[in-house]
């Protein structure tokens, strides 16, 4: 057999140029595919909206990067290392300790204390302790198995409670909290933070919908942490003091102290945590868009990303991310890493588009969107080795007199008379025959697994189908020419000859 070369030399091939209504431009698609591109971007941005949980990591950074200042009437009596050395262990101390900051702190006129200590059993100085836990301003941590601390605490009756519970994420972070927690029996029980929130005038809510824990600037005038030595001793100013929300806790390093991860995941103090929590709840509220929103706007982003193509696909996607830090300086939680994504994926489709046409571009013409010469080439090697076991039949269609009727009439006229062809072509060939543009005015059809007699019969039917093709200018006729692999032909090139002449001795017969 002789490779494409020895098809190619059969007559030369003439192409319209680039005019005329059914030529491909650059950045123009055609409608079936645009609405292909579409339905696809609209399904991947909904299954991206709802599968990737990308915007907690955008989030994070924006909290550690945007902290947010912390509330001035919040401080913090930290029982640090020094107070370990001096006093002992936690669970050894004579909790008369405790009564006596609680009393300094009266006498400096606190709002409110929240004492962050998980009491274990009966000790020394509980009967100091146990009135002044029965103060209204007076708010002791439980937890979720003992939360009236009946259990933990000195044995006072009216003692206020909260539970002392962190939201720690699968991977170790702190990063929400609650205003309440469901227990068990289903009952709902305040949190600490919001307990001292309460005391500083918030209204009370049930809500247990988890809240972001803000980062706080790292400011020591208005987020004091106090010495917890120092309070005992006196050694405080009573107008950092006065009105405050404290809360007393643990800061102590070592095994002392427990820690929690943030999120810039360093180890901070629960007591710390607690007072962030409280800062927050003080602070205006983030608001987060509901989860339908968040699908309509990675909708949007994919379908902008295809419909603009360019590189607005990328301009969508930093856009996204860019606007996150002005939303979240405003209390909004945007979803800006999810409609970044939803827009590179509009991106990566219209890519993978581009990237299918360029692959198919030298060998689908432009105008008739059939196969072209280069097409037909691999078609009939692709073919050529079985033509014994399954015969290939070739028709060649040609318009007469097209390059005259295409030089009166208009390009576009010309174009639309071949656009015609083309398609009288494919409604009536069969499922397994392929049909490609051979020259300006030419056309061929592969047909696979037939016999003379029933090429012959086809050949006349479909020469009838095209006894309609024409314009307002009047009819055009079509002629054709077939011809079938046999132990004669033993090139490509000899059959396309067998075709030409028979379709040549039609032309001059009808004539």
């Amino acid at each position: 057999m002789r490779s494409s070369p020895d098809i190619a030399a059969v007559g030369p091939v003439t192409r319209r140029a680039g005019a005329g209504m059914g030529l491909a431009t650059p950045g123009r698609y055609p409608p079936t595919l645009t609405r292909w591109l579409l339905l696809a971007a609209l399904v991947l941005a909904v299954l991206l909206s709802l599968l990737t949980p990308l915007n907690q990591a955008l989030w994070d950074a924006l909290n550690r990067g945007l902290p947010a200042p912390p509330d001035s009437r919040v401080v913090v009596i930290g029982i640090d290392d020094a107070t370990i050395r001096d006093y002992g262990r936690l669970d050894t101390w004579d909790r008369s300790l405790y009564a006596r900051a609680l009393n300094t702190l009266d006498d400096a006129g606190a709002r409110a204390v929240g004492l962050d200590i998980l009491f274990q059993g009966r000790a020394r100085g509980d009967a100091a302790l146990a009135p002044l836990l029965d103060r209204p301003n007076v708010i002791l941590a439980t937890t979720a198995d003992d939360p009236q601390g009946a259990d933990l605490g000195p044995g006072a009756s009216r003692t206020v409670t909260g539970l002392s519970v962190l939201n720690i994420d699968p991977d170790g972070v702190v990063r929400h909290f609650q205003r309440s927690y469901r227990l068990a029996d289903g009952s709902l029980q305040p949190s600490l933070s919001e307990q001292l929130a309460r005391a500083a005038g918030m209204s009370a809510q049930t809500s247990t919908t988890p809240l972001t824990l803000r980062t706080l600037q790292d400011d020591r005038n208005t987020l004091p942490v106090l010495s917890f030595r120092d309070l005992v001793n006196g050694n405080v100013r009573y107008a950092s003091l006065q009105d405050k929300l404290v809360i007393i806790g643990l800061t102590a390093s070592g095994s002392q102290g427990q820690s929690y991860l943030d999120v810039a995941r360093l180890p901070v103090p629960g007591v710390i945590l607690q007072a962030r929590a409280v800062s927050s709840l003080l602070a205006p509220p983030f608001r987060a868009l509901s989860l339908w929103a968040v699908v309509l706007l990675g909708v949007a982003a994919a379908l902008a990303a295809v419909l603009l193509r360019g590189f607005w696909g990328f301009a969508i996607a930093l856009g996204a991310v860019g606007l996150s830090v002005p939303l979240w300086l405003a209390n909004l939680q945007f979803p800006g890493a999810t409609v970044s994504l939803c827009a590179m994926a509009g991106l990566l489709l219209v890519a993978a588009e581009r990237w299918w046409q360029l692959r198919h571009l030298g060998t689908v013409d432009p105008l008739t969107g059939l196969g072209n010469r280069l097409a037909f080439t691999r078609a009939v090697e692709h073919r050529w080795n079985t033509r014994a076991e399954r015969p290939i039949g070739l028709l060649l269609v040609d318009l007469t007199d097209f390059r005259s009727t295409s030089d009166r009439l208009s390009l576009q006229a010309g174009d639309a008379l071949l656009q015609h062809l083309a398609g009288t072509l494919r409604g009536n060939k069969r499922r397994s025959d392929v049909v490609f543009r051979w020259g300006s005015d030419e056309f061929m059809l592969l047909v696979d697994g037939s016999d003379p007699q029933e090429l012959a019969r086809f050949s006349s039917r479909l020469q009838a189908a095209l006894s309609e093709i024409g314009t307002q200018e009047g009819q055009r006729r079509a002629s054709i020419g077939h011809a079938m692999t046999g132990p004669e032909v033993r090139t490509p090139t000899e059959l396309i000859e067998r075709a030409s002449r028979m379709r040549y001795r039609n032309k001059y017969r009808n004539e």
